[in-house]
C-alpha cells in the first residue's frame, strides 16, 4: 500500500538521495513521494518464496533475482517502485547501485490495498518499460497467479493459474515455478 506525503514536490534528485537514509521506503511519480506500507505475513512469504526459486533457477546465468529493497526506475513516467521481486538480465543495471532500469521480469504480491493500483495504473507504468517481458500478479489471500506476457509494445496475454500443481513459466527467463512451492509456508 502507498500513502502520498504531504509535503512539496521533490526532484528527482532529491527523491534519490533521501531513499538512502529514509527511516521508510517510498515510491515516487512526477515529484510526489508515496510512502510504503508494511505487509502481511502472507505477502512476505510469497515474495521471499518467489525471489529464492527464481535465484536458484538463475544460477549460473547473467540475470539477478531482486526483492522490494531495490527500486525500478520507469524514466517515461519519472518514477521509481518498489516491485516486490524482479529479474534483470541486462548489463547496464549491474552499474546502478540503488535502481535498475531494465527489468525483464516483475512480480507483484497483491493485498486488498494495492491490487486496483498494480492491475491498472502500476501495470501501464510498467508497461512503458521496453526490457519488460512478464508482470506477475500473485495474489495473497487466496491460491492464483495471473501471469501477464507481453506479445508486442501493445498487447499482453494473460494465463491465470490457481491449482497447487500447475507451473506457471516465465519462458524469457526459463524458469518454472510450481504454485505449491510458492504458496509453501503460507496460511493458504
Amino acid at each position: 500500500m502507498s500513502i502520498a506525503l504531504k509535503q512539496t514536490t521533490l526532484s528527482e534528485q532529491e527523491y534519490l538521495e533521501n531513499e538512502k537514509s529514509a527511516y521508510y521506503k517510498s515510491e515516487y511519480l512526477n515529484g510526489e513521494i508515496w510512502a510504503m506500507a508494511g505487509a502481511s505475513d502472507n505477502h512476505v512469504t510469497l515474495s521471499m518464496n518467489l525471489a529464492f526459486l527464481l535465484r536458484q533457477q538463475l544460477k549460473g546465468k547473467s540475470c539477478r533475482s531482486y526483492i522490494s529493497d531495490m527500486k525500478v526506475k520507469v524514466a517515461s513516467a519519472n518514477a521509481y517502485f518498489y516491485p516486490d521481486v524482479f529479474v534483470s538480465c541486462n548489463s547496464n543495471d549491474k552499474a546502478q547501485d540503488y535502481y535498475k532500469e531494465h527489468p525483464c521480469f516483475i512480480a507483484e504480491v497483491l493485498s486488498p490495498s494495492t491490487e486496483a493500483y498494480d492491475r491498472g495504473d502500476k501495470f501501464k507504468y510498467y508497461q512503458q518499460l521496453a526490457s519488460l517481458e512478464e508482470y506477475w500478479l500473485i495474489d495473497a489471500q487466496k491460491m492464483s497467479i495471473d501471469c501477464f506476457t507481453r506479445q508486442n509494445d501493445k498487447v499482453w496475454s494473460l494465463r491465470s493459474y490457481s491449482v497447487a500443481d500447475e507451473i506457471a513459466s516465465i519462458d524469457g527467463l526459463n524458469c518454472k515455478i510450481q504454485l505449491v512451492e510458492l504458496y509453501e509456508e503460507t496460511n493458504i
